[in-house]
């Protein structure tokens, strides 16, 4: 199995980083403003992707496994690309000076495909609009998130 692992570190505290992965209000700040669904363990998060006129152009359906405040979320992929189905993504905090280093980590990739290399380069943008929503307060979620291809 292969892994995708991004670090960044953010100028504010972990509790406010949590809420940005904790909350539906948090996620759809940073990665799609069409986030809904229950963020509290054993619930499902949707997120779904549009272009800029609006036609849906993928998405997930996350399963909530584990948050510990302030320290670490998880999700398991329920629904959505094969490559996705089955995969965990998770987020662990930790303080170092005045950051918040995020150690992200999209685990258990079935194999190496061209997909996962487009989608490890998705998640470092998007782990930057993260980095921005939380220390700005205005993230770049999709659809005004950078694009990096013809894939999106």
């Amino acid at each position: 199995m292969v892994d995708i692992v991004h670090r960044v570190g953010i100028k504010a505290p972990a509790s406010k980083v949590y809420a940005a992965l904790s909350t539906i209000e948090g996620l759809a700040g940073w990665w799609t403003t069409a986030t809904t669904g229950d963020s509290k363990v054993g619930g499902t998060i949707v997120f779904r992707f549009h272009t800029a006129t609006g036609d849906e152009i993928g998405g997930f359906d996350m399963d909530v496994l584990e948050l510990r405040p302030d320290q670490k979320v998880r999700w398991r992929v329920k629904a959505g690309p094969a490559e996705w189905v089955g995969t965990e993504i998770e987020f662990l905090l930790s303080r170092q000076d005045e950051h918040t280093i995020v150690m992200f980590g999209h685990r258990h990739w079935r194999e190496e495909v061209e997909f996962m290399a487009h989608c490890s380069t998705k998640w470092a943008t998007f782990l930057l609009s993260l980095r921005d929503f939380v220390e700005t307060g205005k993230g770049k979620p999709a659809p005004g998130d950078l694009k990096i291809s013809n894939w999106h």
